[in-house]
């Protein structure tokens, strides 16, 4: 049996790709639940470790949204690369003004 490749987009070591974020989070989170039992473990207070652990999750919480959101702009952008691009003012082919070719020819009317 081989090993799964990996994907051309999530590079084993890089620091990009939905499951970096999804790591990111979970470590996060285990921070906020480890914080406060070290903090009650070294001897604070159970407010001051319970403060702590609502600052950390709303950090966290907070850091969160703003990383789906810039997932979700990158692949807008991605997208949008992929989209052909119409010129300025978003018409498509080349009309008669625009120095095309004529039907009848360059012959002069006599």
């Amino acid at each position: 049996m081989s090993a799964p490749r990996p994907n051309p987009e999530t590079r084993p070591g890089s620091a990009s790709g939905p499951d970096a974020v999804t790591d990111l989070v979970r470590w996060a989170v285990f921070s906020c639940l480890l914080v406060p039992v070290v903090l009650l473990w070294c001897g604070s207070s159970l407010a001051g470790a319970t403060g702590t652990a609502v600052g950390l999750a709303a950090v966290t919480a907070v850091c969160r949204a703003l990383l789906r959101g810039s997932e979700r702009g990158a692949a807008r952008m991605r997208a949008a690369e992929g989209a052909p691009h119409r010129g300025r003012h978003q018409r498509s082919g080349s009309g008669a003004h625009r120095g095309g070719r004529r039907p009848g020819g360059h012959t002069p009317v006599v």
